[in-house]
């Protein structure tokens, strides 16, 4: 009976929690696994909480003003808070530390959204501004003026090569962001317009409003395809299913499904969320989050239950849609024939979301006239914290991406919906009759299956690697077999072998992005700008690759090279990876034998009279390289007994480092 039940619930509040200490300001959801929140309150805090679970997995400070905005990375790495005064903050969860502070905006910050796949992200303002900012360069590079009111959402196109604007002047807006101008307005709402969302294959974009309707956008000719009939509540979220087969419309407790090639209602699902702030999809459920006063409460919406995934179809057919076009009175064409439409379905475009190969995320195609450079004071750098409260959780979710381990998203289980009442008698019963039965009443191994769900999952030691990775399955004892156990079957031994393979491929993914940036500035001939570039990217493995290439060409070695590279040599050298501290190694003997008697020279010399500048400049990178080499003298000098090539290039650094003295 309470399978039954379970199996018939569509819809189910999961839980509420307090999360801020004062007035909770915005939500937002992952969206690539729907399972993180993020909060933002008048107490200036951004906090994170995993879904389901009551306790804050992390708080994030360093606001002087109320939180009024926030987002996630695509990849769930970093988060984007903006605040009341117009300033924003990156965070990057998984290195747990502060990326950047920009200003710029002159009044509280509506909306943000990251690039697709570029370090950039875009806010819009109550100043009435969209801005375009490099996180790397810490600067605005672009200001879209044109609405005249404030801006409620932005959203950059899957390509990346425009961004919608939604005003509370009742306007969508399209920016082409390498052109830097606007490419069209897109009319026709009769209220402030509160969401704006791309589809995620099409050239298709649909727009929430106040005014009760959600309307579709052809981006090839900046058409509208159709809009809805007006529901009794304003428009707060749309999404768009991950396949592109329907969007999701979030109303006042109210879920509805629509199609917009046929014009289409699939379904419509009570919800009592109040006014929704967010959803997502994950696990074949959408999960939705509102927030009231101090408190944040998410929903389920089972999928498998809603049309056009399953469940009974929606009485009220399709009669909630009435098609429109922008030039209705110059065409009377009224194409009523389905087949016809599902056809103009299948013929638009498509976004082209494949990265060039050659193509850098810098900002070279982006106009250039607009570049403000934010200033940030110490005061508020050192108001600047990241408090993990739940280190286990933390691990679990913001995973470094170079760890090979399991896909947290691999393990995640749909969520249950909560029994009825009446059901839970019945199962509650026979547990004191079947203790009863035994002569062991204070036996408890009933509750052993219940604390170990997921046997599967290694338990993580702060090192970052576990030995049982390296081991065979059999000895290794990790999924439960252990030496003399059952074998596992083929499904498991297929699953073991899988495990790391989507953490890896991330992994080497974004590894080969950076790598596909460095060379596109190497190829154009400024070697400084590419190891510049490789610097701010802030991945060993790219350092280490960079200076494999330059250990095999000394030539390509400079002062201004060595100033810039020493201090990631430093660090390398700590390195847990025999590879990483020997190509350190290789690069300090290169920079010791070549440019040693050099920086001794200068910092030795005597000082010339009057003034000259380019003596001055050579002098302070002397300076420079010196301190850092006798900082690294140090680590060298600790791991002097290593035996075999690694301990051979150490004495003979230690031999070129003696000279310097």
């Amino acid at each position: 009976r309470l399978t039954k039940m379970s199996q018939t619930k569509r819809a189910w509040k999961l839980q509420e929690f307090v999360a801020h200490g004062s007035t909770v300001n915005c939500v937002a959801l992952s969206k690539k696994s729907g399972r993180v929140i993020v909060t933002g309150g008048e107490d200036r805090k951004v906090n994170l909480w995993i879904v389901g679970k009551p306790n804050c997995l992390m708080s994030l400070c360093g606001h002087t003003t109320p939180v009024e905005s926030v987002r996630f990375g695509h990849e769930e790495e970093m988060v984007v808070a903006g605040s009341m005064s117009g300033a924003l903050k990156v965070w990057d969860l998984e290195q747990a530390k502060i990326m950047r502070t920009l200003t710029g905006h002159t009044s509280s910050i509506k909306s943000l959204d990251f690039h697709p796949y570029g370090d950039y992200c875009t806010s819009g303002s109550l100043d009435c501004n969209v801005k375009l900012w490099d996180i790397r360069k810490k600067g605005c590079i672009y200001t879209y003026r044109g609405h005249k009111n404030g801006v409620n959402c932005v959203r950059f196109s899957p390509d990346g090569k425009w961004i919608a604007s939604a005003g509370e002047d009742g306007l969508v807006k399209i920016w082409d962001i390498t052109a830097g101008k606007i490419l069209t307005d897109l009319t026709y709402h009769n209220g402030p317009v509160n969401i704006v969302e791309y589809h995620p294959n099409e050239l298709l974009l649909a727009s929430g409003s106040s005014d009760r309707t959600v309307k579709f956008w052809d981006l090839e000719n900046f058409n509208m395809v159709s809009t809805t009939d007006g529901d009794s509540t304003p428009v707060r979220n749309i999404l768009f299913h991950p396949e592109g087969t329907c969007l999701f419309s979030g109303t006042k407790d109210l879920l509805k499904v629509y199609s917009w090639e046929p014009s289409k209602c699939y379904d419509s699902i009570p919800v009592n969320w109040g006014e929704v702030a967010d959803i997502a999809i994950g696990q074949n459920q959408l999960i939705g989050t509102s927030f009231s006063q101090t408190n944040v409460s998410t929903f389920v919406v089972d999928l498998k239950r809603v049309q056009p995934f399953g469940g009974i179809p929606h009485q009220e057919g399709g009669s909630n849609f009435s098609s429109k076009n922008i030039d209705e009175v110059f065409t009377d064409l009224s194409i009523s024939n389905s087949s016809l439409s599902e056809g103009l379905k299948h013929s638009r475009n498509k976004f082209i979301t494949e990265r060039p190969p050659t193509q850098s995320s810098r900002q070279a195609s982006v106009p250039k006239e607009d570049i403000e450079e934010p200033t940030q004071d110490k005061e508020d750098q050192d108001n600047d914290s990241f408090e993990i409260a739940n280190p286990e959780d933390y691990r679990q979710i913001f995973r470094p991406k170079s760890r090979l381990s399991h896909s947290p998203t691999r393990q995640i289980e749909p969520f249950q919906p909560p029994p009825e009442d009446g059901d839970m008698e019945p199962v509650r019963q026979p547990a004191p009759t079947r203790s009863n039965k035994t002569s062991k009443p204070v036996n408890k191994p009933p509750s052993k299956p219940v604390v170990k769900p997921s046997p599967r999952q290694p338990e993580e030691d702060k090192s970052g690697i576990s030995p049982e990775d390296f081991l065979p399955q059999k000895a290794g004892g990790n999924d439960g077999y252990s030496s003399y156990g059952r074998v596992p079957s083929e499904n498991e031994t297929l699953s073991t072998l899988f495990s790391g393979h989507d953490a890896m491929a991330r992994v080497l993914a974004h590894r080969s992005k950076n790598l596909q940036i460095v060379r596109a500035m190497w190829t154009s001939g400024n070697t400084k700008t590419a190891v510049d570039s490789a610097i701010s990217m802030k991945d060993p493995s790219v350092i280490v690759d960079l200076l494999n290439v330059l250990n095999l060409k000394s030539g390509l070695w400079s002062l201004d090279l060595c100033s810039c590279l020493l201090p990631q040599v430093q660090d390398l050298m700590d390195s847990k990876y025999d590879s990483y501290v020997t190509a350190a190694c290789e690069a300090l003997k290169i920079m010791l034998r070549n440019f040693g008697p050099v920086i001794k020279s200068n910092l030795t010399a005597p000082p010339s009279q009057g003034v000259d500048l380019s003596r001055e400049e050579r002098y302070r990178k002397c300076r420079q390289c010196y301190e850092n080499l006798c900082n690294i003298r140090s680590k060298v000098a600790s791991r002097g007994g290593t035996p075999g090539k690694l301990g051979q290039l150490l004495r003979e650094i230690q031999i070129l480092m003696a000279s310097m003295d």
